[in-house]
């Protein structure tokens, strides 16, 4: 029974904090990295942008202390941060700091990096 309550408290615990910001899936992020109607903000750190990132994004590590001028005025804008994948958390850095700045649609694509590969979706250098 000790152990049943455990995993019922992890499992609400993880729920709890991955529902800070919605989920937005692979299919939706590639569609929005086509048409330009988000902002899509890579949060896994220069070198790995520079090996390959979705079309489009934004390397946060390398605009964190600008990322309020890289942000379109209009605070209703989708923001969109990824990180490595379905484990990582390092995503939130962009999140928060879009929420910090007054953006009220951030999301997280949680399949990340490493699930964006393994679909074959184009990547950019």
């Amino acid at each position: 029974m000790k152990k049943l309550s455990a995993v019922l408290a992890l499992a609400l615990a993880v729920s709890a904090f991955a529902g800070e910001f919605a989920d937005i899936s692979i299919k939706e992020v590639n569609a929005l990295s086509k048409s330009k109607k988000a902002v899509i903000i890579d949060v896994n750190g220069t070198e790995s942008y520079q090996k390959g990132h979705i079309p489009g994004a934004l390397d946060f590590e390398a605009i964190k202390d600008t990322l309020a001028a890289k942000l379109p005025a209009d605070k209703n804008t989708l923001v969109v941060a990824y990180c490595g994948g379905p484990k990582c958390v390092a995503y939130q850095a962009a999140a928060k700091a879009a929420t910090k700045l007054g953006y009220k649609n951030v999301k997280h694509m949680s399949a990340g990096i490493s699930c964006w590969q393994e679909a074959k979706m184009k990547m950019e250098k």
